[in-house]
């Protein structure tokens, strides 16, 4: 394993800055996981890691060292694409050994590092197929093989599991996360899917605009966001938030109030839908405006006095448009930002 290491690096295409004075640091058997919607450039990031995109400045070390040059062949690199890009004319182990024959490797070494890779990816039993009598899971199981064969010191994923239906996503999330415990490997991953970075990463980057906005653990960036973009991209449904004001340790905002260490002044109070509770006694009035039910809880949308909050609700109590409840909100866990700035306070 190895660790990276991001000083400075700016990122130019087509005449527009897509990064800029990145620093980030990953350590050895890290799981780190770049986050964002489309086009922050989480994508050209991880690319010009593999060293398929040039760098205007900045440098790239990989295991101490200077990698920022280098051809992408000599960075001890193991990458999986968005698409399976396998040969079809090939069996799934000529795929998987087809890198490891083109650099020299002893035939002996090629086959014990294949047949070692299919055993961790249940893919023995595949070996004499060709992609097209492959599912798409399968495929994309070759696919990971493929780079992990060359038994690299860092992997890069690019959104390895977008092409495939909820259930394989699924499936293989939790097959890759237990590869990471087993192999101990440094791995990087780009994602859009706010599931996938929750479950897999040991460490997240939520990226926006080419540039870092959070760096934690998936609990430090989902319970206590630095900055608004951070709260309202990572959950579903999404953060609730209220502007409002804050006077003597209260926020008010119409109807809605709540006992909160603010300064005093204009404030965006943001709270997390599991953090608004259902309860008969509770200190806030609202009515129901939709429910949407969800298997094993329920969506529930308030008004509370022209303020819209999504709650969860774990029990299957009947709710119906227009009823009016009483909830509370869990102060401890609430968060609040600056209006102008985005920023925490």
């Amino acid at each position: 394993m190895s660790n990276v290491h991001l000083r400075k690096l700016c990122i130019t295409r087509g005449g527009n800055q897509v990064i800029r004075n990145l620093d980030l640091q990953v350590e050895p058997g890290e799981f780190l996981v770049l986050l964002g919607p489309s086009g922050c450039g989480k994508s050209t990031l991880l690319h010009s890691i593999a060293g398929l995109i040039d760098l205007a400045d900045g440098a790239i070390e990989i295991g101490g060292v200077d990698m920022s040059h280098a051809d992408p062949s000599e960075r001890g690199i193991g990458m999986v694409f968005q698409s399976y890009a396998l040969y079809p004319t090939m069996t799934v182990e000529k795929n998987m050994s087809f890198g490891l024959s083109m650099s020299g490797a002893p035939k002996a070494e090629i086959r014990r590092r294949v047949r070692k890779t299919a055993e961790m990816l249940q893919l023995e039993s595949l070996l004499d197929r060709k992609p097209a009598q492959l599912s798409g899971g399968q495929r994309q199981r070759v696919a990971i093989g493929r780079a992990l064969v060359r038994e690299a010191g860092v992997y890069l994923f690019d959104e390895p599991l977008s092409n495939l239906d909820a259930k394989l996503r699924a499936e293989l999330r939790r097959e890759l996360k237990m590869l990471h415990a087993a192999l101990g490997s440094t791995m990087i991953y780009v994602t859009h899917d706010q599931a996938e970075a929750m479950t897999l990463a040991t460490r997240i980057v939520v990226m926006q605009g080419g540039r870092i906005q959070q760096i934690g653990t998936p609990g430090e960036v989902y319970g206590r966001p630095a900055n608004r973009f951070v709260a309202g991209f990572l959950g579903s449904p999404s953060m609730n938030f209220v502007e409002g004001r804050a006077e003597q340790g209260r926020f008010s905002a119409g109807a809605l109030t709540l006992d909160c260490a603010a300064p005093c002044g204009a404030v965006t109070l943001a709270v997390r839908p599991e953090d608004i509770h259902l309860v008969p006694g509770g200190s806030l009035q609202a009515s129901v405006t939709l429910v949407e039910p969800m298997g094993n809880h329920q969506v529930v949308w308030l008004d509370c006095g022209g303020h819209q909050l999504s709650c969860i609700v774990h029990d299957p109590r009947p709710l119906s448009t227009g009823q009016a409840v009483r909830f509370d909100i869990d102060a401890a866990r609430v968060s609040l930002f600056d209006p102008a700035s985005g920023k925490r306070l």
